[in-house]
């Protein structure tokens, strides 16, 4: 990493070199994804997107936004207030995403059906409640599409009962070349600043949903995607084509 004070030229010069590195890295995993992503949205299934912390937004680059898939469906936490009938207390624990149980509670939340597709994003791979979501998934036959770091996940020990890490299940990972602790910027009294992981992570996630497409089409498929609500009956036509997922999909969230 390149010397020199901290500032906002130099935190793009790194960024940029991360995503370089993201994309160089991840040819085959990208080839790979769109591969899955293509399959199950041909046998019309439905893609679900989990992550707790700050991963949840690159769920949100997978689910329901312009100019992405439309059976996508977002899987968080507050789908145990939103419509597993909890009070919205059990919010507040701040270890809730560590609870045993919890995965599987919101698997069954989710309802997916055979065909349908997980992709399970963690920066760390061994969050809890990420590697237990990732056992329901595998044990219940679905594909397994893993969006984490290979260095952070490699530098640090197991810590579910498995000894599995997030990457040791998924049928194909992507690694966001972010380093270890997220943090791209060396502070001087130790630490490091700016995190990474969410620009590298959203352009692995554009990269597989256009590989998706692009297979789906030049197989003389379909491919479902979002224009903006912002747009001229951009809402309207959105809607058209989600009623075909009715039920599937969710959008909600705190």
């Amino acid at each position: 990493m390149a010397g020199g004070r901290i500032s906002a030229a130099r935190f793009a010069e790194e960024g940029r070199a991360a995503v370089e590195r993201a994309i160089g890295a991840n040819k085959d995993s990208v080839a790979a994804a769109g591969r899955l992503f293509a399959d199950c949205v041909a046998a019309d299934g439905v893609i679900h997107g989990f992550g707790t912390g700050h991963s949840q937004a690159t769920v949100l680059e997978i689910v329901g936004r312009a100019g992405g898939l439309i059976p996508t469906n977002r899987i968080g936490l507050s789908d145990l207030v939103l419509r597993g009938g909890e009070d919205r207390s059990v919010l507040s624990d701040p270890l809730l995403e560590r609870s045993p149980g919890l995965a599987g509670r919101l698997y069954e939340l989710a309802g997916p059906r055979p065909q349908d597709l997980f992709v399970i994003v963690s920066n760390s791979g061994v969050n809890n409640s990420v590697v237990d979501m990732a056992l329901h998934v595998k044990e219940a036959g679905h594909p397994l599409v893993a969006l984490t770091s290979l260095t952070h996940t490699r530098a640090v020990p197991a810590l579910h009962a498995s000894g599995k890490h997030l990457a040791d299940l998924a049928d194909a990972v992507l690694d966001n070349c972010a380093p270890a602790g997220d943090a791209l910027l060396p502070l001087p009294g130790g630490g490091a600043l700016c995190g990474v992981s969410t620009i590298t992570s959203a352009m692995l996630v554009q990269m597989v949903v256009a590989e998706a497409v692009g297979l789906l089409t030049a197989e003389g498929g379909q491919a479902p995607v979002y224009v903006s609500a912002n747009l001229p009956g951009g809402h309207e036509r959105n809607a058209v084509l989600e009623q075909h997922y009715a039920g599937r999909l969710h959008r909600g969230g705190f």
